[in-house]
């Protein structure tokens, strides 16, 4: 299991993990799933999936995607918490998480409520080695609008430079990538599942 990466210049980031916790549990049992089948479904030791359920594992963003793969859920269920009437999500707050490949976190803004299908997140990220995802679940669609900075977005085959206020939507069920090209750079990602 890999450490969340910290921030080039902030605190370490730590993932919600008792949050986590309790959605992989509820989640796995809700399948029908053993710790055993999930974990080999992830290609984790079953002792890291214990770990997590239990709340004392420190993941990657590429470990619980791995997961939500294996137990064919979308990314938000793991971080989603009941929805209040308004809700107000302050910059650098929020369930976060962060990747084991580069500088690079995302924050669950809004999940997809029951009946609806997406789950927007606040991306951060900074130049360094480019964040690579595995395919998500099929049918899945990520919209990308860059807020600040530079970065190259888009599935693995074919990225594209994208600027401030330019937009991107590729199929996110293929290998895709982030990588951040200027510092600060920030971005709206929008997961779509079909």
């Amino acid at each position: 299991m890999s450490d969340a990466t910290a921030p080039a210049t902030g605190p370490a980031l730590k993932p919600p993990i008792q949050l986590i916790a309790a959605s992989l549990r509820a989640e796995r049992v809700r399948a029908g799933l053993s710790l055993t089948e999930v974990a080999r479904r992830a290609g984790l030791a079953k002792s890291t999936l214990s770990q997590l359920e239990s709340g004392t594992g420190n993941p990657s963003l590429e470990t619980l995607w791995a997961l939500c793969v294996a137990m064919e859920i979308p990314f938000a269920r793991l971080l989603a918490t009941p929805r209040p009437q308004v809700q107000v999500i302050r910059a650098g707050e929020g369930p976060a998480v962060g990747s084991g490949q580069s500088d690079y976190r995302a924050t669950l803004l809004a999940a997809s409520p029951p009946g609806a299908r997406r789950d927007v997140y606040s991306v951060a990220a900074e130049p360094g080695p480019q964040r690579s995802s595995a395919p998500h679940m099929p049918g899945v669609v990520e919209h990308v609008v860059i807020s600040t900075g530079r970065a190259l977005v888009g599935t693995a085959e074919e990225p594209v430079e994208l600027h401030p206020g330019d937009y991107i939507c590729y199929p996110a069920d293929v290998p895709h990538v982030f990588q951040a090209l200027e510092p600060g750079t920030r971005a709206v990602l929008v997961s779509e599942h079909h």
